[in-house]
């Protein structure tokens, strides 16, 4: 998966159910995997697989890798590892969002969805390949009718999206909300 990544330019990902991998913390991270392994009944290597997630991260800071990611409102209020986790999760989604490799969108949660729902999570590498995220594994898209419908979603859910203060805004909201419930 590796090379993929070193030679993809522009991930575009779209989620409506949790942080993606590249800007999620540790510990938010073995939560993910932990949750995935129980569901999927596979091996635990959890660590091995936590490793291999922290190292992709250093695309956000090598090379000329652009990250488009835009994530539904709910996706930071999910309770994933808890409330510790999701406090650490959220103040690191806000530090990575100021990263100029990162373009981040959070779709509201009272955003007119008339002409665009939420849709299952996936991942576009560059205009290759699509990967998405399904109950029972992970489905790899080539085809490129395929490959233009996920392009055209991606960008229906990013003009619903807010961006900047706007979106770090929504952030900072849900951070309070889990704040408040560790007092």
């Amino acid at each position: 998966m590796t090379p993929l990544w070193e030679r993809t330019r522009t991930f575009r990902i779209y989620s409506s159910f949790v942080v993606p991998g590249p800007v999620q913390t540790r510990s938010y991270t073995v939560a993910v995997l932990r949750a995935l392994a129980a569901r999927r009944r596979i091996p635990d290597d959890i660590e091995a697989a936590t490793r291999v997630r922290e190292e992709r991260q250093r695309f956000l800071h090598e090379g000329d890798h652009r990250f488009a990611i835009v994530l539904e409102e709910s996706v930071l209020r999910n309770a994933i590892g808890g409330v510790e986790t999701m406090t650490g999760q959220l103040g690191h989604l806000l530090a990575v969002s100021s990263l100029p490799s990162i373009s981040l969108g959070i779709v509201p949660q009272n955003a007119d969805r008339s002409a665009t729902w939420p849709i299952e999570s996936f991942w576009m590498y560059d205009e290759k390949q699509v990967g998405v995220e399904l109950v029972s594994g992970y489905l790899t898209i080539t085809q490129p009718t395929e490959i233009s419908m996920y392009a055209g979603m991606f960008a229906e859910q990013t003009a619903v999206a807010v961006y900047g203060a706007a979106a770090r805004s929504l952030i900072s909201e849900a951070l309070a909300a889990f704040d408040n419930t560790m007092r």
